[in-house]
């Protein structure tokens, strides 16, 4: 999750348009990009998907104009959230194909992460959907998602406005964090239940002589951050300098 987080601001997770990176990448051969018709299915995708986190986002926010409170928040989003984002795993198909130049694994590791956490754990453990830290990565995961797919589509139209590349590269800083925090806060809340209940474990003796232990899974999720997470973080932040000073450059020049 903390890395899905990551390189979707740093590097995005193949839903079009290019990498972050792509058009910034200094080279001397010129990338081929998809052709008409790829193109117009990624316009129409990235189009799709950026109203579906907007929907998300008035969602939340009507939500807690109703409640008055962000507590519990999590229900009136549920089902978009769990529609939309699972529906990222189509980037993975786009990279399958070539319509996008993007690591299949890389892709496929990204979106996995975040549906890992949607389905194997919010989902799948209840008593953590009324935690606040679900709304906090959900919130993290929201503004970078309609950013980001803002992002692709303005790029496929070659019509990007600074704002949007420079929201796209700026409030990361921000929001890798706080979703990272909501991420492992809400893994860790749901260690207790999935520990009594046994969630998805599979213990021996049984016929196919394996053993499972969801809960110790989790915890090595956990722990998997603790290097990604300063890594990744400081690659995007690297990323942002090379990014927007070559958009400065540029400027001075036109």
């Amino acid at each position: 999750m903390a890395a899905a987080a990551a390189t979707a601001a740093a590097k995005g997770n193949g839903g079009g348009g290019g990498r972050a990176g792509t058009g910034d990448a200094s080279g001397t051969r010129k990338k081929k990009g998809p052709g008409p018709l790829a193109t117009a299915y990624l316009v129409i995708y990235n189009v799709v998907m950026t109203a579906g986190w907007l929907v998300i986002a008035v969602g939340l926010v009507r939500a807690y104009l109703a409640k008055g409170s962000y507590h519990s928040l999590y229900y009136s989003i549920e089902k978009p959230l769990k529609f939309f984002q699972t529906g990222a795993l189509l980037e993975v198909l786009h990279c399958a194909i070539g319509i996008v130049p993007s690591s299949v694994v890389l892709t496929s590791f990204q979106v996995m992460s975040r549906v890992f956490l949607i389905w194997a754990v919010t989902h799948s453990v209840k008593e953590v959907q009324t935690e606040d830290s679900v709304l906090l990565f959900v919130i993290a995961w929201t503004i970078t998602e309609i950013i980001r797919y803002s992002f692709y589509t303005f790029s496929l139209l070659n019509h990007l406005p600074y704002l949007i590349k420079w929201a796209r590269y700026t409030l990361f800083i921000v929001l890798y964090p706080m979703g990272v925090s909501g991420e492992l806060l809400t893994i860790y809340a749901a260690l207790p239940f999935v520990r009594q209940a046994g969630l998805y474990s599979i213990s021996l003796p049984n016929k196919y002589n394996f053993s499972f232990d969801y809960y110790a899974f989790l915890i090595l999720i956990m722990i998997s951050y603790i290097p990604i997470f300063p890594q990744l973080y400081f690659h995007m932040i690297h990323q942002r300098r090379k990014v927007l000073s070559h958009t400065e450059e540029h400027k001075k020049f036109e």
